[in-house]
Parts: structure tokens; sequence; C-alpha cells
């Protein structure tokens, strides 16, 4: 399993949510492109990055941040937050950009979600599902930076996805985003139970090492983590073991 570490971007610096709440922000003292050296220095060969004005608010303030990022040499980005279009799609691949991910236009426009796949390939998109977990367990879309919450089933948006070509699949559980309250491995496991075919990505409440271990025995291709590395909560030396390039 790789660990992918997380860069979200909102006004030019790097924060991190709880719960997907935009009121419930921390910002740390680090630029962009220092972060992103660190996660080479580390050894990481990919790294994800949320525009997360681009997520909210459909803005594109994040644009030059994350072109000076996609300039950053042997680190594979794999970018989304707002990017609603194939204009959008072409952009960022021409630009550097590794991989695009796709979220919010999976949930309200799944066919062309699947256009968009098989237009660029599926290596260079995924497809990001956020969910919350309602009073039954069942876990739920939400939508457009987190703020629309829908009635869709993770299951039912997947199955709107189904067709040749989907392979990145990032989940994240909202509920547990920025929390460090340790991943869904329930999640991930009916996941990977009722879809084996797709390389999951799990997001959401990472805090140790321990954590990821678990998601690697579940059998998850990737760990997404913002928080818990921003925080320095996880000795490098232990991370070693999921980063390609240690």
């Amino acid at each position: 399993m790789r660990l992918i570490p997380a860069i979200d971007l909102r006004a030019g610096r790097c924060v991190r949510l709880r719960q997907g709440d935009f009121d419930a922000e921390t910002v740390f003292a680090v630029q962009p492109l220092e972060l992103l050296e660190k996660f080479r220095s580390w050894g990481a060969d990919w790294v994800h990055i949320v525009d997360l004005d681009g997520a909210r608010d459909a803005t594109a303030a994040n644009r030059p941040i994350i072109d000076a990022l996609a300039d950053g040499g042997d680190v594979h980005l794999q970018v989304g937050g707002g990017v609603r279009s194939r204009a959008a799609v072409a952009a960022l691949l021409d630009r550097g950009v590794a991989r695009v991910v796709l979220g919010s236009l999976a949930v309200t426009s799944p066919e062309e979600t699947v256009n968009l796949i098989r237009t660029f390939g599926a290596g260079r998109i995924a497809v990001a599902l956020d969910v919350r977990m309602d009073d039954l367990g069942v876990p739920r879309v939400a939508a457009h930076g987190w703020r629309e919450q829908t009635a869709i089933s993770l299951w039912d948006a997947i199955e709107a996805l189904i067709a040749p070509g989907l392979d990145h699949l990032l989940c994240t559980d909202v509920g547990r985003d920025g929390m460090l309250a340790g991943p869904n491995l329930e999640l991930y496991r009916e996941g990977l139970r009722r879809y084996p075919q797709f390389a999951w990505q799990a997001s959401g409440g990472i805090r140790s090492a321990a954590d990821l271990a678990a998601l690697a025995g579940l059998g998850v291709a990737a760990a997404v983590s913002g928080r818990a590395l921003l925080e320095g909560l996880i000795p490098v030396e232990e991370l070693r073991p999921f980063l390609p390039n240690a």
C-alpha cells in the first residue's frame, strides 16, 4: 500500500478542515512548495492536492500554486477540488498534473465522468466520493465542498460509474476527516468486498502507522493523510514501509 501525503489549499495557504467544515480550519505555517519538498524528502512519489476554494466556490484562486507544485519534478500530483468540466481536466493534465480527481461531477454527472475517464485514460482520472455515515450506518455521499449532503448511498454512486476504464476510487469518511480518530475500516472492508476491481484510496482519520498497516491489511491500494503528517504525529521511520522512494 502507498501512502499519499495530502496538501489542502485555501487562499494560498496549507490548511486542514475538521469534518469538512470550512469554519473549523487549521492554518499551518508552511508554504505549499516547502511542504511538497518535505514529502518528497521522505520518499513520497505521489502527493494529493485539494483546492478547497475550487471545491466550495468553483474559483481558480489556487491555480498558480498548483502550477508551481506541478513543476516540482519527480513527485506525481493527484489534484482535485472544483474540477467540473472537460476543459478543466485537460488544463491540469497539460500543466503536468499526473492524475485529476473528479468529485462532485461524479455525483451530479456520472455519464460525463465516465466519458472523461474514457477520453483521458483510467490512469489519469480518479473518482472521489466523500461520505457521511447515516444513523443506520449507510455511507451517504456529500458533494460541492461537503456542503451538499445527498441521500445517495456510496454503493449506488459507484454503480452509476461502473464502466470499462474506472480504476482509481478515493473514498473519504468526512466525519473522520481531520479528527485523528482512526480510519473507517469497516467502510473500506465493505467497499473492497463489493468492488474488489478498483484501486481504493482511503482518506479520513489516519493517526498512526498502525492505521496504515490496518488499511494495507484490508487490501487498500493507497492511504491519503494530511493532519497526522503535518502535525508530526507519525515518526518518519514508521512511514517508510508505505513510501516507495524512502
